[in-house]
């Protein structure tokens, strides 16, 4: 698709200012979340004049739409994120985001659900082998400070079993080791 936020926000224009769904309250959030946000797109005296009551909520929200044009691109972008975390079946309804679900575009990155909660690519066996050398140390740490209690020794070939091979082999040698050193 290639189009820019602030083009974007042109085409959807229309239709957010003829949607019922934006009503005074959540076009008071986006102004909200604009001016503490990112106070440099909407200034405190800005986020004021749009959310005056006695101006009708078509009108001020019109206003704001033409405002973030004004803006620029970055403008329009935080504004597509405060409408994606506040309304989010009117974002999923825009046109624009209706022609992209259509076409089989990738979603843009601000709500791609792949790169926003992908937090690394490790398998969880990966974080079980770590716990499981961490376990090891700790028991080996655990039972080479206390060398008058008795049994030491089986309880470390005991640990050795659950664990993998080349652990088990450092724990069995340790054990060795300190049977033989009594």
């Amino acid at each position: 698709m290639g189009e820019s936020f602030l083009e974007q926000l042109r085409i959807d224009s229309r239709f957010l200012k003829s949607d019922r769904r934006l009503d005074t309250e959540l076009v008071d959030k986006l102004i909200l979340q604009l001016n503490r946000i990112y106070p440099q797109i909407l200034t405190d005296k800005e986020a004021t004049k749009f959310r005056d009551l006695d101006v009708p909520t078509c009108i001020r929200l019109a206003e704001l739409l033409s405002h973030l044009q004004e803006k620029g691109e970055e403008a329009c972008r935080e504004f597509y994120c405060a409408l994606h975390l506040h309304v989010e079946d009117v974002y999923f309804s825009l046109p624009t985001r209706l022609r992209l679900r259509e076409s089989g575009d990738p979603v843009d990155p601000v709500t791609s659900p792949t790169t926003r909660y992908a937090l690394n690519d490790r398998s969880p066996l990966f974080y079980l082998s770590c716990f499981s050398v961490a376990v090891g140390v700790a028991l080996l740490y655990y039972y080479g400070e206390s060398r008058e209690v008795s049994g030491s020794s089986s309880a470390l070939g005991l640990a050795a079993l659950g664990l993998g091979r080349k652990v088990r082999e450092v724990l069995i040698w340790y054990t060795e080791r300190k049977m033989d050193g009594k």
